[in-house]
């Protein structure tokens, strides 16, 4: 197990990565051994063996006018279906895997009956759903639930929001367990960056949940030990739930058995 004065295995760096500054999500496929991270400046996705080491290319690249990508900070990965979902506020755009170049989306799921305002995504190929948490500052935040192919001015089959489910607060990236249908949600807290928060926490709901539901249980918050949640990952294998947070520049995990 690594220590806090660990070196990584491996650093991927450099021009030839083709890396910005700027790297808000990362997507592992256990399946087919890659990793796709987004790059907002460039308006690109790049794709890289997960074996990639040093100042390596990516594999793949989606890039160009045909992508409709515009700042892409977000994104998930059905290495099942062998998809690519990237939020753009007010759409998700829908890639195939195995994309390189100017391609266009597959789907684009967009319109006022979508109620988008996407800020991150997360498949559940058990179940076949895409499932979007919107934030936007007047609304707050809501829980989108779809079919997993839906496109166009498609309405969400559920939707969680409401003054019980706390999403009052700025939610942000989340992640699904699809063997339980469990939703798994960051929830920033406070709007102001620059403050920490004692209303930051991570919620659970549960896939089939509509309407004003509460969540399920609430780790690190309110008033907890977290500050200002930025992102979830979940470890199976030893019942873990791992929690990133920007404030307190830490990665907390949690034993939490329930989950799964």
């Amino acid at each position: 197990m690594a220590n806090g004065g660990a070196e990584p295995l491996r650093r991927i760096e450099g021009q030839k990565s083709l890396l910005g500054r700027t790297m808000h999500a990362i997507a592992y496929d256990e399946i087919h051994d890659e990793f796709i991270v987004p790059q907002q400046f460039a308006q690109a996705l790049l794709t890289f063996r997960g074996s990639a080491s040093g100042e390596e290319p990516p594999a793949r690249v989606i890039q160009g006018s045909r992508t409709m990508l515009e700042q892409p900070a977000r994104l998930a990965l059905d290495a099942v279906n062998n998809e690519i979902y990237v939020p753009e506020d007010d759409k998700v755009l829908v890639y195939p895997r195995m994309g390189n170049g100017n391609v266009a989306p597959t789907r684009v799921l967009e319109g006022p009956d979508t109620g988008l305002g996407a800020a991150s995504v997360a498949i559940d190929p058990v179940h076949n759903l895409l499932v979007v948490v919107g934030a936007r500052r007047r609304e707050g935040t809501k829980i989108m639930i779809f079919n997993r192919t839906a496109s166009g001015n498609t309405k969400p089959l559920r939707v969680i929001t409401g003054p019980k489910t706390m999403l009052s607060r700025i939610g942000g990236p989340h992640a699904v367990y699809p063997p339980t249908g469990r939703i798994i949600v960051s929830i920033r807290g406070n709007i102001d960056e620059e403050l920490a928060s004692d209303e930051s926490f991570v919620g659970v709901w549960n896939i089939n949940d509509n309407g004003d539901v509460p969540p399920r249980w609430t780790i690190g918050g309110p008033q907890g030990v977290l500050q200002m949640v930025r992102g979830v990952a979940v470890n199976p294998k030893h019942k873990e739930l791992i929690v990133t947070d920007k404030r307190l520049n830490a990665i907390l995990t949690f034993y939490f058995p329930e989950l799964f």
